[in-house]
């Protein structure tokens, strides 16, 4: 395995984790909206609460891993992406700061005041919304080599059905992994209610999800075939993907194993998600740019690599001490210990 390909791995894997860890916030935190606009917040704000107060500070340190991994070992990104990405870009760190703050706000300022909830809440849809664009252009099509410079042509981004096919994929299934989460979450706090409820949120969201993915494919197959071939080529490994998909919902419609059935979500997601970034090789840009002629030298990637691994390994096991002393903490998940110990 070249350097090359051990180093966009790294950052792929980086990418997956945020994938999941944020989607559960984002999604969390749009549920919490709209149970305080439809009545419902005495059945799942205490949930959701008691899991976004000691997690929502770390979901962005995998972000910040693969920002500065990607141009870490891909340095030509940077000229590609720099100027093309700086409306979708500068839109979705906005949306972070004003996230944050009015999680702050709303946590500890005024309790239950639903105008920083829904601004919290709205801002986590649109994150992913923004964010999921790069993967649009990504795809090739929509930038154009102007005087030597690349320049986004912003009228094929937005009237292409590949780009809100991938956008509304990106909202379906943060919805749908945040409400199988949550499922497990609050049937580990034995609120029956509260799991009732995320459970029919989760078979809702289950359906769109898998409709805009085959979607994508279908997009894929007139946007670029190059890259519709290969995805072809590992067919398979979408089966299994879709296999997965069809035991997380069984699970849920048979009400039983919450715990497997998100175990089943994460596989899911895992096998599509390296799927098509497999398939997506070589290209970082197509049909601009490589992982091979925007590699850095040797001496930066193993240094790189090294560190990134390192983090890794770091990170890990900080996540399993958060979920095992707080989220899966039996006092703390039942309600018993202060939320913001």
């Amino acid at each position: 395995m070249t350097l090359e390909i051990i180093g966009v791995t790294v950052l792929w894997t980086f990418l997956f984790g945020y994938l999941i860890v944020a989607s559960i916030d984002f999604g969390a935190g749009f549920f919490n909206a709209y149970s305080l606009l439809t009545g419902r917040q005495h059945i799942l704000t205490n949930v959701i609460q008691r899991y976004l107060s000691p997690v929502w500070e770390v979901t962005n340190v995998f972000l910040v891993f693969f920002f500065v991994g990607i141009i870490g070992f891909f340095p030509k990104t940077a000229f590609y992406y720099g100027t093309t990405l700086l409306v979708p870009a500068s839109i979705a760190i906005i949306l972070l700061a004003i996230r944050g703050s009015y999680y702050a706000f709303e946590t500890y300022g005024s309790r239950g005041h639903k105008g920083y909830s829904f601004m919290y809440g709205l801002a986590g849809l649109f994150i992913p919304a923004a964010l999921s664009i790069v993967l649009t252009i990504s795809e090739g099509g929509f930038i154009e080599m102007v005087d030597g410079s690349p320049s986004l042509d912003y009228y094929a981004l937005f009237t292409s059905p590949l780009t809100w096919a991938i956008v509304v994929l990106s909202l379906s299934a943060v919805l749908y992994i945040s409400a199988v989460f949550l499922t497990w979450y609050a049937n580990r706090a034995g609120d029956l209610e509260a799991t009732n409820l995320m459970r029919k949120y989760a078979l809702i969201w289950a359906l769109p999800t898998i409709i805009t993915a085959a979607g994508i494919m279908v997009e894929l197959r007139t946007h670029n075939q190059a890259h519709y071939n290969n995805m072809m080529d590992i067919w398979w490994a979408f089966g299994l993907s879709f296999l997965l998909y069809l035991g997380t919902v069984w699970l849920l419609v048979k009400r039983r194993s919450y715990g497997l059935s998100f175990g089943l979500l994460v596989g899911q997601f895992f096998v599509a998600f390296f799927a098509y970034g497999f398939a997506h090789r070589p290209y970082l840009l197509y049909p601009y740019l490589t992982i091979y002629d925007s590699f850095t030298n040797e001496a930066m990637a193993i240094a790189l690599i090294i560190a990134f691994i390192a983090g890794l390994a770091l990170l890990i096991p900080s996540l399993y001490l958060l979920l095992r002393l707080f989220l899966f903490n039996k006092d703390y998940v039942r309600g018993k210990k202060d939320n913001h110990a």
